[in-house]
């Protein structure tokens, strides 16, 4: 501990603590040789971080555009999904109206209105009879059937016709 002089203004006579009289040293040549690593050191780190950065964004911007592509071709099968049960639909209807069309009696209404048929009455019938011969006649002509021969067969087959 510091001790006081009894007084009207009272110094210290010591000082709990030493002043540092030691000037700093001015940075030699070998301490700034050494600081210009650490400068290449700190670009090559801004360069790491700048291409690590860019491939954060670019993987990140694959990822967008897959997401992308997905729902698109999400949208298009939706679109083509319901173009399908529309064409279904259309179909069954369709059907419906086919078989509505073939029932006899829309026929026969047809037949009248559109085309101007009439029911057939007794006088306009006419029976034909036929005799139960049978009318097919054999043919007159020889068929032959060529089968598949080798050329030899053939030349002697062809000898053996002119005499």
């Amino acid at each position: 501990m510091a001790a006081y002089q009894y007084e009207t203004s009272p110094r210290k006579l010591k000082t709990d603590y030493k002043i540092n009289t030691k000037k700093t040293k001015k940075p030699s040549n070998k301490t700034t040789t050494k600081k210009k690593p650490k400068l290449q050191n700190n670009s090559k780190l801004k360069a790491q971080i700048t291409i690590n950065a860019v491939f954060i964004f670019a993987v990140l911007f694959g990822m967008i555009y897959q997401n992308a592509q997905i729902s698109q071709a999400f949208s298009q099968i939706q679109g083509l999904k319901s173009k399908a049960t529309e064409i279904q639909k259309e179909n069954e209807q369709l059907e419906i109206g086919i078989q509505n069309e073939l029932n006899l009696s829309s026929i026969e209404e047809n037949a009248k209105n559109m085309l101007g048929m009439q029911e057939l009455t007794s006088s306009q019938i006419r029976y034909v009879n036929l005799s139960k011969k049978d009318y097919v006649e054999p043919s007159a002509e020889e068929v032959i059937i060529e089968d598949n021969k080798n050329f030899f067969q053939t030349i002697i087959e062809k000898f053996q016709n002119l005499f």
